[in-house]
């Protein structure tokens, strides 16, 4: 049996996965989301757990915090900042402080957010969840 995680294998499922879901070729794209992210390909994984509607936990490795964690334990740059804006929509401003600080070697911007440390953020979700405000000039 080969290994799942050869690169020219995992290029080629990305680049069908992308042209089923941009350029609407047949196909669907969620089964190979789920065989990239089983195979430990962390941007699938990441990718895999946005699809989800409930967040879960962190303890349970198919739930999209999970994801999430497992991504970012594997080195994945943007995973702390899904976790982060998991912990806000949930309105865990203590855990949304702590993946910030997690992303912030990644992304020197999120230090500006560590900083401000808005409790409001402009996007939907934090509408319904009674903590949105406006778009600012440096959104």
């Amino acid at each position: 049996m080969k290994p799942r995680n050869l690169p020219a294998k995992r290029d080629a499922l990305w680049e069908r996965y992308w042209s089923i879901k941009y350029d609407h070729r047949c196909g669907l794209c969620g089964p190979i989301l789920w065989h990239l992210a089983l195979g430990k390909d962390f941007s699938a994984m990441t990718t895999l757990a946005d699809t989800f509607s409930k967040e879960g936990r962190i303890a349970d490795p198919f739930s999209r915090a999970g994801l999430y964690y497992r991504a970012h334990k594997g080195g994945y740059e943007y995973a702390a900042q899904h976790l982060a804006m998991d912990a806000f929509n949930r309105g865990d401003l203590i855990s949304y402080r702590y993946w910030l600080r997690r992303a912030v070697p990644f992304d020197p911007e999120y230090l500006k957010q560590i900083k401000r440390f808005e409790t409001r953020l402009p996007h939907q979700i934090a509408r319904e969840r009674g903590r949105g405000r406006p778009y600012r000039k440096y959104d």
